[in-house]
């Protein structure tokens, strides 16, 4: 697993710990990031680890990605704050705070959150 992947997958740990709690549909999805991401043994251990504390925009290993990985990380962001088919004031908040961490422009980032949520809409409808 890339070195970025795993900055993107830390990433997404601090959003599913936006309202205090990391719920079973979360944790598939960073599950089945890692296993996208063929990451080894070890590398999922780490993340089991680093997920157990709860993590904030703060711990986003924003140094470790790229333009592009940081976009990646929104995309995902989003789709994994609408995991639990809930996506309220506070996911909102988280969101436009990653936004403003990743340092993705306001109009950049509008668009990229509204495909993503739109695709999160629809495989929840799935």
């Amino acid at each position: 697993m890339h070195e970025q992947d795993l900055a993107i997958v830390k990433g997404l740990v601090s959003v599913a710990w936006a309202d205090g709690h990391v719920t079973n549909n979360e944790s598939e999805v960073i599950q089945a990031l890692l296993q996208a991401f063929q990451a080894t043994p070890s590398e999922k251990r780490e993340i089991e680890v680093y997920a157990r504390e709860r993590r904030t925009i703060d711990d986003v290993p924003i140094t470790e990605l790229s333009y592009d990985d940081r976009r990646v990380l929104l995309q995902h962001a989003v789709l994994i704050s609408h995991a639990d088919g809930a996506f309220g004031d506070e996911e909102h908040r988280l969101i436009d705070g990653l936004c403003e961490k990743l340092r993705i422009p306001d109009v950049e980032a509008k668009g990229i959150i509204e495909a993503a949520a739109r695709r999160a809409r629809e495989l929840l409808a799935r």
